[in-house]
């Protein structure tokens, strides 16, 4: 069984809509309270707060205000857990120390289990109960494969309200019976060990929103630091930019599903290479700024980690083998997949051209080749020797126990 996640859009009468909004910022309140509470304890007390104790106040809580009675308490706890784990990703280094969050942009509120709420729908369409709430709420939207609903998430995006479902489920999926490698890149967005390359997307509300950015700046914006509030025109120009953006999200996602599942159609061994797109994708510093910043747009655009992880988990479903190789040790750009010698390129050199025995390959074309390769083991056996290390230099932990074992090596000699 797996967990796989359905959203439907939901369709609320106006009635319904303002008693979703009125909890929408409750749960704000919320959030708000406890974050305030984790902090004060800490500065005045010095006493860290955590998600079982203010769980344990829940009941305190919801008596001293009454219009948090008619909430379950396991929606309530659920919104704690969002601030617990907002602390926890700040004290791992993840993210920065959580901030209050404006009734405005807050998005919603879960369900963590099955109390509180049902689903009656078979996976396509149906209606959505509150029980909490006391809603029925129309709902539209089909799941490829339907099962156990477990969570419920509800969340408004700035225009509409929908419902995020987790279903348990056993999901199945065709595949062939051939294997490919792929390389990811920005102009070309897949190449594969064989066959047509697949050309990055190019949407055309895309540039409809360069052409409303450039209409942006002859409109008064907003200075909080001046006191400067936007112009009306200001605030219609962004509701038509955020609108075309959610177009361009939407035909992006789809463009991502539609490549995956087209690989995952002809191909049951899928290789590629382990890329850490977040790192790839950091800022630039100092006078490469601006071009890493347009590198930047490129990748994101591509979607890289977003296909990839719809190529992984369609391959599973599939049955498949979905593999990813090491970079630093295969190093698939530099070697050949003809003979698997290194030979050292510059990053303009597009053309593969082996100095041992003369492949002649286009550079991206050669590195699928090489993790298709990789992957069906070819080479491995003659060439573990040559592989070098992720870290040549040793890390400080491989440094720390090699000088202490230097001495005992002096004693024993």
């Amino acid at each position: 069984m797996a967990t796989r996640r359905v959203t439907f859009r939901l369709y609320p009468r106006k009635s319904t809509e303002r008693k979703l909004h009125y909890a929408r910022k409750a749960h704000c309140e919320l959030y708000n309270a406890a974050l305030s509470h984790r902090k004060t304890q800490y500065k005045r007390l010095g006493v860290s707060i955590g998600y079982l104790d203010q769980q344990n106040s829940l009941p305190e809580f919801k008596a001293a205000l009454p219009e948090y009675a008619q909430f379950g308490s396991h929606t309530l706890q659920a919104t704690l857990k969002r601030v617990d784990f907002a602390f926890q990703r700040f004290f791992k280094g993840l993210a920065r120390y959580p901030k209050f969050k404006p009734k405005r942009t807050y998005r919603g509120w879960a369900y963590p289990d099955a109390a509180g709420w049902q689903a009656r729908t078979d996976g396509k369409h149906g209606h959505l109960e509150l029980r909490d709430l006391g809603l029925n709420i129309r709902m539209r939207g089909q799941a490829r494969t339907w099962g156990k609903p477990t969570t419920c998430t509800i969340f408004w995006n700035g225009r509409n309200w929908y419902a995020s479902i987790t279903v348990r489920c056993a999901p199945t999926r065709e595949t062939g019976r051939g294997s490919v490698g792929l390389d990811f890149g920005c102009k070309t967005a897949i190449v594969p060990s064989q066959g047509e390359p697949i050309e990055a997307p190019q949407f055309q509300a895309e540039v409809e929103e360069k052409r409303l950015y450039r209409g942006l700046r002859r409109k008064r914006r907003p200075n909080k630091r001046q006191g400067i509030q936007a112009s009306r025109r200001w605030k219609k120009q962004q509701a038509r930019i955020r609108k075309v953006r959610r177009k361009v999200a939407r035909q992006r996602h789809d463009w991502s599903h539609q490549v995956a599942a087209q690989i995952v159609r002809r191909n049951s061994l899928v290789a590629t290479e382990r890329l850490n797109v977040q790192g790839m994708t950091r800022k630039g510093k100092g006078k490469g700024k601006r071009p890493k910043a347009r590198l930047n747009r490129s990748m994101l655009d591509v979607g890289i980690g977003m296909t990839r992880d719809r190529i992984r988990y369609k391959v599973e479903e599939a049955g498949g083998v979905y593999l990813e190789a090491s970079t630093q040790q295969l190093k698939p750009t530099q070697r050949c997949a003809s003979c698997w010698e290194l030979t050292p390129k510059a990053l303009d050199e597009r053309t593969h051209c082996c100095q041992s025995c003369g492949h002649l390959e286009g550079r991206d074309r050669n590195a699928a080749q090489v993790m298709l390769a990789w992957a069906r083991g070819a080479g491995r056996a003659s060439s573990d020797a040559e592989l070098p290390s992720a870290t040549p230099c040793g890390s400080m932990a491989q440094l720390g126990a090699k000088k202490r074992r230097k001495p005992l090596a002096q004693r024993s000699g």
